[in-house]
C-alpha cells in the first residue's frame, strides 16, 4: 500500500493474467533470490573460484543450483515437520519459531560430534 509498482509482462492478453497475480509473482521472486545470497557470504569463498571456460562457469552454476535445491528441500521438510508436530525451536534471538532456517540448525549442531571408542558410540556436546 505504501509503494507503487510498474507491472510489465510479455503476456498480451489481459484475460490470461491479472495485475494482482503479476505483483504476487514478482514479490515471490525474492524467496528464490534470497537463497542465492550465500554466494556473497565470505564463509562460502565463492570469490576464490577461478574459471576460464564457459563450460566450467555453467558447471559451477549447475552445482550451486543443485546445492540450493537440496538446501531448500531440507529446510522445507524441517519446517513442515515442525508444523505437523506443533513443535517450536528457538531462533537466533531466542524466540520460539516453527520456521527456522536450515543454516541456523546447522549452526546449532556445529559443535556436536559422534565419538566412537571401542565400537561404542557416544554423542558429545549435545545440549537441550
Amino acid at each position: 500500500m505504501a509503494g507503487r509498482f510498474i507491472l510489465a509482462t510479455n503476456i498480451e492478453s489481459s484475460s490470461e493474467i491479472k495485475s494482482p497475480e503479476i505483483l504476487w509473482n514478482y514479490k515471490n521472486q525474492q524467496a528464490c533470490e534470497r537463497g542465492f545470497r550465500f554466494l556473497k557470504d565470505p564463509q562460502f569463498f565463492a570469490d576464490s573460484f577461478f574459471v576460464e571456460k564457459p563450460q566450467r562457469v555453467e558447471t559451477i552454476l549447475f552445482v550451486l543450483s543443485l546445492c540450493l535445491l537440496v538446501y531448500n528441500l531440507g529446510q522445507r521438510e524441517l519446517r513442515n515437520t515442525l508444523k505437523r508436530t506443533s513443535n517450536l525451536l528457538k531462533n537466533q534471538l531466542g524466540k520460539p519459531t516453527n520456521t527456522p532456517t536450515l543454516r541456523w540448525i546447522f549452526q546449532c549442531f556445529q559443535g556436536v560430534h559422534l565419538l566412537t571408542i571401542n565400537q561404542s558410540q557416544k554423542v558429545v556436546n549435545l545440549t537441550e
